[in-house]
């Protein structure tokens, strides 16, 4: 069984910062891609930066230069630092893990539950 747990929410001021945290745990010999995702009220779950293994990222556009993902190493863990918050960055944030493998499994996929980002005065 896989687990992410994600970790960092909370309510901040516009222009403030959070980070947030996700650490896979299980039988996990290894994860291609970790990420994160956001659901606002009301709208699809969007992504909203990816890290693979080799260290390749990719953002959406509304949070490049604000957002920035780290992390995934051999402790399955990635960070999420973001800057410069804005109120429509108010979102549940999610953790997913990407083509994961261990002992009797292939390329699945995994969701963390959620922490909710609040920017608000």
């Amino acid at each position: 069984q896989v687990q992410l747990v994600e970790s960092g929410g909370g309510l901040v001021q516009p222009g403030g910062s959070l980070r947030l945290s996700c650490a896979a745990s299980g039988s996990i010999f290894s994860i291609y891609a970790m990420g994160w995702y956001r659901q606002a009220p009301g709208k699809q779950r969007e992504l909203v930066a990816e890290i693979t293994s080799g260290g390749d990222a990719r953002y959406a556009s509304g949070v490049k230069g604000r957002f920035t993902i780290s992390g995934y190493n051999a402790r399955n863990t990635v960070y999420l630092s973001m800057d410069s918050l804005k109120p429509e960055d108010t979102a549940v944030y999610y953790c997913k893990a990407d083509h994961v493998t261990g002992p009797d499994y292939y390329g699945m996929d995994y969701w963390g539950k959620g922490t909710l980002v609040t920017v608000s005065s």
